[in-house]
């Protein structure tokens, strides 16, 4: 099937609309959806108008907040303000053994120490919080907030450009 310059107009005016790859291949007939997505790629359409149905896992828009309120401060702030907690040794038993899987409670830290395969595997044991799996050290290492990421310094276009220029010189 060629790309006729009919094809070409319908299915940049489908796209805008915002029908789906698989839509304009119905409608257009003749193509499959990934050559859809190719072309409109090759054509770089990347604005969309509103999808037809609302897409999974889209997080309502936050509430405004009230005048006179203040933002909360960004989390890198939050982060440097909370301190690291002391470690804690792991637990010893009453027995004199570490926590091991057979003896570990609900209530004790379930962080891993040492090579599951050898016979000196255990876990820490410490007193967990409230409502997690860890004591407040294991806890503070094991659940950071994300990584704030760099913004894009190239658009993507433009690396695809230069990449197909390397690949053609």
């Amino acid at each position: 099937m060629a790309w006729t310059e009919e094809r070409v107009e319908t299915l940049k005016k489908l796209w805008a609309e915002g029908l789906s790859a698989a839509q304009i291949a119905n409608k257009i007939g003749g193509v499959t959806r990934n050559a859809v997505i190719g072309k409109v790629h090759r054509l770089g359409l990347s604005g969309r108008a509103t999808p037809t149905k609302p897409q999974r896992g889209c997080a309502p828009s936050a509430p405004q907040q009230p005048q006179g309120a203040t933002a909360a401060p960004p989390r890198e702030e939050i982060k440097s303000v909370i301190p690291e907690p002391e470690f804690a040794a792991p637990l010893v038993l009453d027995t004199g053994d570490s926590a091991t899987v057979a003896t570990i409670q609900n209530n004790m830290c379930k962080w891993p120490i040492g090579d599951p395969a050898r016979d000196d595997f255990h876990f820490c044991g410490q007193p967990t919080l409230p409502g997690k799996s860890y004591c407040a050290y294991h806890a503070h290492m094991a659940f950071q907030p994300p990584q704030r990421r760099e913004p894009r310094r190239e658009p993507r276009r433009a690396i695809a450009a230069a990449g197909k220029r390397r690949a053609a010189g």
